[in-house]
Parts: structure tokens; C-alpha cells; sequence
């Protein structure tokens, strides 16, 4: 059963979401869960596929917003990392498209800092 790993990055960007776009906040958790349903179903994490999971560099996954829902939200993109051996999704941040640079990077930096180094 794939687990989660809350980082504290991601505890600083929650707070902030939840305050100014709670609605996209929501979407993006219940596309995360959709994703580790899938992920408990599948022999290999990289065979995950959804219409709102984009393969980032170095292994790392975003999971934007879309899905049903009756108002237009922001775009939002939650950043996690998933590492096969202890199936561990690692929840590093959220943040919406003005903040994907930096978030991105934030991201990659987080992944590079774990050791040993995991492989997705």
C-alpha cells in the first residue's frame, strides 16, 4: 500500500493554498488519492497514467487540478516524488502556474537532498 511522506515545504504551501484557493487545494488532494488508488493496483509506479499527471524531471510527478468540477479553477500543479522500493509518495509542495519555476526547483532540490539517493 503506497503511503504518504509529508514534507515540510509542502506543510508552508498548504497554508497558503488553503487560504487563497481552497477549491484547487481540494482538487489536487482528491486527484492524489485517485493516483495512489492506482498506484496499489499497478506491479510499477511508472506505469501510472492520468489526465491530470505530468512527468517532470528527475522522477518527479505534478498532479494539477483538472477533473469534475462545475467552476474554473486555477491552475495548480501539487509536486510528488514516488519512490517504488518503500512505495513512498513524497508530497514536497503546491503552488499555481505563476509559481511553477520556483516551485519546480524547489522540487528538484528536494529530490537531489534525499540519502542515499532513491530512484523513482
Amino acid at each position: 500500500m503506497w503511503q504518504y511522506l509529508i514534507t515540510p515545504q509542502f506543510e508552508r504551501s498548504k497554508k497558503r493554498y488553503d487560504k487563497k484557493r481552497p477549491a484547487e487545494l481540494a482538487a489536487v488532494f482528491r486527484n492524489l488519492d485517485r493516483l495512489r488508488e492506482q498506484l496499489n493496483g499497478l506491479p510499477r509506479c511508472r506505469a501510472a497514467q492520468a489526465g491530470f499527471l505530468h512527468h517532470e524531471p528527475a522522477g518527479l510527478w505534478a498532479i494539477d487540478q483538472k477533473g469534475p468540477s462545475r467552476t474554473k479553477l486555477q491552475e495548480t500543479r501539487l509536486y510528488v516524488f514516488p519512490v517504488e522500493e518503500n512505495q513512498t509518495l513524497h508530497i514536497i509542495t503546491v503552488g499555481n502556474k505563476n509559481s511553477q519555476a520556483a516551485d519546480l526547483r524547489c522540487a528538484l532540490e528536494y529530490v537531489r537532498s534525499l540519502e542515499p539517493p532513491l530512484q523513482p
